[in-house]
């Protein structure tokens, strides 16, 4: 056992915050675990809310990462519906806005993003939503009627898998996009093409490279969205996803280098010694991309809690892992590993009007970057297995089907 006598505070009791105080009880940690937590919720799952939740397939109860026993068994203060509203680094300790104060030895903070707003005219009417919370998710899904008309504000994987989502639930949707393209920020050119094509097939209208002006409001509700080239997009409710950032606000007011998220090294340290940062309030080193950047994903949210509790416990740190995401888009389970940064090449294999193919991005050294995956698991966990190997890759047999995937890794 370690840490005894040791008290561990954690700052956010997302997917991260609360793996990290499993972890630590998991890696013999002794001492106190406080997690503090502003929703009133054990941490959960966020993921299914922009999919299962909607569609009524899954509810607080498959969300939920452990049961209340789990952290009374495991002697883990739970603080819900709270949140810190200083850190004293001098003293080592975190103040709550009662008063309170928590003394720490160790402190963790997990707290995650903060959806992005759209400073326009209409902003404050009823019927515009958001998604990050089950709060939202509910409110959402209230909204969501057949023969409804849902404007989706943001054409990234959430605006997309809310837009797959109420479309299976009979409502009209129109995705207005300010880039010329879906999933500009996050995908290739040709993937997006493909899930554009994709959701229209499927009924779901865009406009593309159309800027939001403002709301159009009738008794106090939203009535449509305003586009800068002076049309309007008629809706009974609207869902703004344009994105997050990294909700470094305690940490920046605590002196600790930010920028877009909580600056740490390759094992989630900050500049302090005695404190960490996970998930997706952090922007951590990828060394294997030469470059910083902040993720977004459960995988990170995990990696970075095991780097916390293991260095708090005093386990020697495990490798990086290579970055994976995943999106589910109608009958459409889209799978990516590594990041499209520095690529010369691109390579599909498979066939996209079957929906069946993968993606694979190359460095100009033959290196394989990333892999965008879709309905094609193998194929995703082959690419994910070549990124971690990090040598050159054979375009030819990569792009020839009649070569068993997998025996690119010999």
């Amino acid at each position: 056992m370690s840490g005894e006598g040791q008290k561990v505070v954690i700052i956010g009791a997302g997917h991260a915050g609360g793996s990290a105080a499993a972890f630590l009880r998991e890696y013999g940690f002794a001492g106190d675990i406080t997690l503090v937590g502003e929703e009133a919720v054990l941490p959960y799952q966020r993921p299914p809310l922009s999919k299962a939740w909607l569609k009524g397939e899954a509810d607080e109860h498959h969300l939920i990462l452990r049961p209340d026993v789990y952290y009374a068994n495991s002697h883990i203060d739970v603080r819900l519906a709270t949140r810190a509203a200083a850190i004293d680094r001098a003293n080592c300790r975190v103040s709550l806005p009662n008063g309170e104060a928590l003394p720490y030895d160790w402190l963790v903070l997990a707290t995650g993003s903060k959806l992005r707003r759209l400073n326009v005219p209409g902003a404050e009417l009823a019927g515009i939503l958001f998604l990050r919370t089950t709060v939202d998710a509910d409110q959402l899904k209230n909204a969501i009627r057949p023969g409804c008309k849902l404007a989706v504000i943001g054409g990234g994987y959430i605006g997309l898998e809310v837009a797959a989502c109420a479309k299976y639930l009979g409502a009209d949707v129109t995705v207005i996009e300010s880039e010329a393209r879906v999933l500009s920020r996050t995908s290739s050119a040709g993937l997006a093409e493909f899930f554009q094509d994709y959701h229209r097939s499927k009924g779901v209208r865009f406009e593309l490279s159309a800027r939001v002006n403002g709301f159009v409001g009738r008794d106090g509700h939203v009535a449509g969205v305003k586009l800068a080239d002076g049309r309007t997009i008629d809706c009974d409710a609207a869902l703004v996803g344009v994105g997050a950032r990294g909700n470094d606000d305690l940490a920046r007011a605590a002196g600790l280098p930010c920028e877009d998220g909580i600056v740490v090294d390759d094992f989630a340290r900050t500049a302090d010694p005695k404190i960490f940062a996970i998930g997706d309030c952090t922007r951590r080193p990828l060394p294997r991309y030469g470059r910083s950047m902040r993720l977004e994903s459960v995988p990170n949210a995990l990696e970075q809690a095991k780097f916390a509790a293991g260095a708090i416990c005093g386990r020697p740190p495990s490798a990086a892992e290579v970055p994976w995401f995943w999106s589910d888009q109608f009958d459409l389970r889209l799978q990516i590993a590594g990041l499209a940064v520095d690529v010369a090449e691109t390579v599909i294999r498979g066939d996209p009007k079957q929906a069946k193919f993968a993606v694979f991005h190359l460095a100009a050294d033959g290196r394989l970057q990333a892999v965008e995956a879709v309905n094609a698991t193998p194929e995703y966990m082959t690419g994910r297995l070549l990124i971690g190997k990090a040598k050159p890759v054979d375009r030819a047999r990569l792009a020839d089907r009649g070569v068993p995937i997998k025996q690119l890794l010999s």
